[in-house]
């Protein structure tokens, strides 16, 4: 779950910069004579959206590496370190895909994430709990996973949709922001907003974005079910149901909430309204849809 709210977190803090920077510059005049220039605005906010998304993606294998103090391997030297490098290698030659950075992270709790712009130069790694907790068949079987959601563009498409959701939560802020400014604090500057418009704007684009990631949350959970299937297909549909069964024993922590986005397993939660923000499927019905794909 990891690289999602990595992600989630790098873009709303993007964005929020962004904005700051863009009013003090004042860049992106969107007022008129007739008061808000809608044509205007909706440009700067796409600008400035799929603008925050692409930069939180280019920085998502960094922040990776410096959150969780991931270690890369560059030169294997035990023999677990030796085999996590050659299975890699082998998932990524049967992806037809190039070698990614393979990296460890220390934490108890046994999970894996993979993140990068580029599927050809990505980042894999796994904490050390995951090597000491699962057997080799669970673990290649979660680097199956990671390794899908690498093969499949994930992080691109998301960063897509981010880019999507951005420009409305930018919009949004900004109309509820100048609504506020002139109907509450009754602001009559024709040739700009007062304070009560930046500050409105800046609180409704947190919210906006928060609510925003409903959406992000939805299609990280669909990706999940795709990244299980192709896991299974790269390592074997027992191996896959297997390193499953073992998270769902409770063996597995969930990562941290900034890095929770791509990882194999997911903070659970048993409240409907927190379904709705989780960036993963409750682990029965994942090894459910893996079942049912082979009539297993």
């Amino acid at each position: 779950m990891k690289r999602i709210l990595l992600f989630l977190a790098t873009n709303i803090a993007v964005l929020v910069v962004l904005s700051i920077v863009a009013s003090l510059l004042g860049v992106g005049n969107f007022l008129d004579k007739n008061g808000l220039n809608m044509t205007s605005l909706l440009a700067f906010a796409a600008v400035f959206g799929f603008g925050g998304s692409f930069i939180s993606l280019a920085m998502s294998k960094w922040m990776a590496k410096r959150l969780m103090g991931a270690k890369v391997i560059t030169n294997p030297q035990s023999s677990a370190e030796i085999w996590l490098v050659d299975t890699v290698k082998k998932l990524a030659m049967a992806s037809h895909i190039g070698m990614p950075e393979v990296a460890i992270f220390d934490s108890p709790s046994p999970n894996a994430f993979a993140t990068g712009m580029n599927k050809n130069k990505a980042l894999v790694a796994v904490s050390s709990g995951l090597l000491n907790a699962m057997n080799k068949d669970e673990i290649e079987a979660v680097l199956g996973h990671e390794m899908s959601h690498v093969t499949n563009g994930d992080m691109v498409t998301l960063s897509l949709i981010q880019g999507v959701v951005n420009t409305f939560v930018i919009f949004l802020s900004r109309v509820v922001g100048f609504f506020v400014d002139r109907v509450i604090f009754r602001s009559e500057n024709d040739e700009g907003v007062g304070i009560g418009f930046f500050i409105t704007s800046m609180i409704a684009q947190v919210l906006f974005g928060i609510l925003a990631s409903i959406i992000v949350m939805w299609f990280s959970r669909k990706r999940e079910f795709i990244a299980d299937a192709g896991g299974a297909k790269l390592a074997g549909t027992q191996k896959m149901i297997a390193a499953l069964e073992r998270l769902k024993e409770g063996v597995a922590g969930p990562l941290p909430d900034q890095m929770s986005a791509f990882g194999i397993n997911g903070k659970p939660s048993k409240h409907n309204l927190a379904l709705l923000f989780m960036s993963h499927p409750p682990l029965d019905d994942r090894i459910e849809a893996l079942k049912k794909m082979t009539n297993f």
